[in-house]
């Protein structure tokens, strides 16, 4: 094994890349996050130089349930709207809105949260579709789950992280992939607006099951530590419902629009400092 890049990401929604080998798209998207952590770093006052980074792509696994427009609330199947608005329920959308599930358009939903949180519905619109279509077809997909996992564990023997930092989507891929391969070890696991804990969508549906209200962390984690900024809407329930054996949770303020993205987490100085000991 070698380790030639201390730190390696797996990335979350809105990553495809149409066109590109999985090692050509992981080459990229390394080089965004490298730049962003050393802005992190910068941002922490670290003088130490930010350590190399890798990333796992695994996006192409998911492309055949996950296109469409990427907008388009219409399209989503029953199953989808369903955890449409299990997700919903969660970001506090009231209960007589979400009683009406498919009979009452996901639009108003999304319209209440719009109002409250100071955001435009069509970005809102944006980021519950590609979720929505990106986690379910994860979750409902055998063989692309298993594709998707299969993409974590060849990255993690073939760079030998002393750091796994998951974003999104790729938070529940790596700690399922984790899970799969106990033999694979990482000093330090960072889950980065993580929906793990959602209720309804997500966390009853992990491999493997939670027991008892519970999910346990992979057996070759010997530190977990989960970040979110407390406006990610995909990061709910905060602190990932306090179902999880993570030893730290903090809360990163990347801003109200770059609010979802590896690159703005990595920018933050918090995130920087989580990392920087075991890299």
């Amino acid at each position: 094994m070698t380790v030639d890049q201390p730190v390696l990401g797996v990335h979350g929604i809105w990553n495809a890349q149409p066109g590109r080998e999985p090692a050509e798209a992981a080459a990229r998207l390394a080089g965004q996050w490298a730049k962003a952590l050393a802005t992190g770093y910068r941002d922490a006052g670290l003088v130490e130089r930010p350590p190399a980074v890798a990333a796992t792509y695994y996006a192409h696994t998911l492309a055949d349930g996950a296109q469409g427009n990427v907008d388009d609330l219409a399209a989503l199947t029953p199953d989808e709207q369903r955890m449409a608005w299990a997700w919903m329920r969660e970001l506090g959308v009231p209960q007589e809105a979400a009683q009406g599930l498919l009979t009452v358009p996901l639009r108003q939903g999304l319209s209440w949260l719009a109002q409250r949180d100071g955001r435009p519905q069509q970005m809102l619109a944006r980021i519950m579709t590609a979720l929505l279509r990106e986690v379910y077809t994860y979750l409902t997909r055998p063989a692309s789950r298993a594709r998707a996992r299969d993409a974590v564990i060849e990255a993690v023997r073939a760079h030998g992280p002393r750091v796994l930092v998951a974003h999104s989507l790729g938070s529940v891929v790596a700690y399922e992939a984790l899970h799969q391969r106990p033999d694979l070890e990482v000093d330090l696991f960072v889950t980065l607006g993580s929906p793990l804990g959602l209720p309804g969508a997500v966390f009853e549906a992990l491999d493997p099951p939670p027991r008892d209200g519970r999910a346990h962390r992979p057996p070759g984690v010997r530190r977990w530590v989960n970040i979110a900024d407390p406006g990610d809407l995909v990061a709910t329930p905060a602190r990932l419902g306090g179902r999880f054996d993570v030893d730290l949770h903090a809360e990163a303020h990347i801003g109200r629009v770059d609010f979802h993205t590896m690159r703005g987490y990595l920018s933050c100085g918090l995130v920087a400092a989580a990392i920087a000991p075991y890299a």
